[in-house]
């Protein structure tokens, strides 16, 4: 995804897409440690610092495939620039909420690291650390603050890809933080995204526009496309479309496939999502600081998002607002792009976000 800013507006340069299914969830990364922690940024990303000087420990067959998609990618959609804010998918990220008692600013960082060190999967010399302090009223007596780590060689890997794609890696941050930026923006109610993916669905709860929770499960859109290709006798080549006239058609609300015959259909990808939305909402609101405090809306995104009914069923079930949200309402484009871009929304929302960064 490629914006310019045009009048203080965020326009529509250029955008690319591949079609073919990618592994980035399961990528094997190095050993080499050469990012270095940059705590205190405004935004809680991982901000990048690499000296490339042992490609051999890489794995190279990996970096050049992924380098080779992205300059493809790139030439077919004639993009201008050279730096890149990419994206860390959330099962690579450790994310967490820390509470702290309120202290002086010397003593800030040294608390904070050895409160993680306690929860952090391995050990701290090992992560890339970033935090955002979230805003709790000057009379609150602690203080949240937001962490976000990720393994210090994935860092070196994403960075040894855009460097062989001919692109400057500006930073990285989780995939929340750009679902936030497209979709919430700068609303200060509280919300939950939900990002439909084709292995993954994970869910974030986005209190004053920042991702305070986090929670995932394994299901989503390969799951959708086997119950197709079964019910329906389709090859693997046409599934995609038939997944989005079939949603077209059936939200909006023509004569078909009856809600409730449809939920009997789906139930192995709708149910669990409607349990872990329960559950996410529980852990939540069990807190001591938001007793009270649910969600006004729930933002349906990513590539699976636009399931017939799936809207309808949460909405019905939480009784909270549910829709799939527009990740361009925040950029300028031609009238005439709009059906296109509606289609391919839902699975841009990450990338819009990312080009958002600095802009709004």
């Amino acid at each position: 995804m490629e914006l310019k800013l045009e009048k203080n507006r965020p326009v529509l340069f250029s955008y690319g897409l591949t079609s073919g299914k990618q592994d980035v969830h399961q990528l094997v990364v190095s050993t080499e440690k050469t990012a270095q922690d940059l705590t205190g940024q405004k935004n809680p990303t991982i901000s990048v610092s690499v000296k490339d000087k042992n490609k051999s420990q890489m794995d190279t067959a990996q970096i050049d495939r992924y380098a080779g998609l992205i300059k493809e990618v790139c030439k077919v959609s004639k993009t201008l620039s050279k730096k890149a804010v990419v994206s860390l998918p959330v099962s690579a990220v450790f994310h967490a909420v820390v509470t702290m008692p309120k202290m002086n600013k010397k003593d800030f960082g040294t608390v904070l690291r050895a409160e993680v060190k306690k929860l952090l999967p391995r050990p701290l010399e090992e992560m890339a650390l970033d935090y955002q302090v979230l805003s709790d009223g000057a009379d609150a007596k602690a203080q949240r603050v937001l962490v976000n780590a990720v393994p210090k060689e994935l860092v070196t890997f994403y960075a040894g890809i855009f460097q062989k794609a001919g692109l400057m890696l500006e930073a990285l941050e989780p995939e929340s933080i750009a679902l936030a930026r497209s979709l919430v923006g700068k609303d200060p109610a509280i919300n939950m995204i939900i990002d439909v993916g084709a292995e993954r669905t994970n869910f974030f709860i986005i209190d004053q526009s920042v991702p305070v929770t986090h929670h995932s499960i394994e299901t989503g859109g390969r799951k959708t496309d086997v119950i197709l290709k079964n019910v329906l006798g389709l090859e693997d080549d046409v599934v995609e479309q038939v997944k989005y006239d079939l949603a077209t058609y059936l939200n909006s609300g023509r004569n078909g496939l009856a809600p409730d015959e449809f939920l009997r259909i789906f139930t192995p990808v709708v149910e669990p999502i409607l349990k872990e939305i329960e559950v996410s909402l529980e852990l939540y609101m069990r807190q001591s600081i938001n007793v009270g405090r649910k969600p006004e809306k729930i933002i349906l995104t990513g590539g699976a998002a636009l399931l017939p009914y799936l809207s309808t069923f949460i909405a019905e079930k939480f009784q909270i607002k549910c829709y799939v949200g527009d990740p361009w309402a925040r950029t300028v484009y031609q009238n005439g792009l709009k059906p296109v871009l509606n289609q391919i929304g839902p699975r841009m929302a990450v990338a819009i976000g990312l080009a958002l960064r600095n802009m709004v």
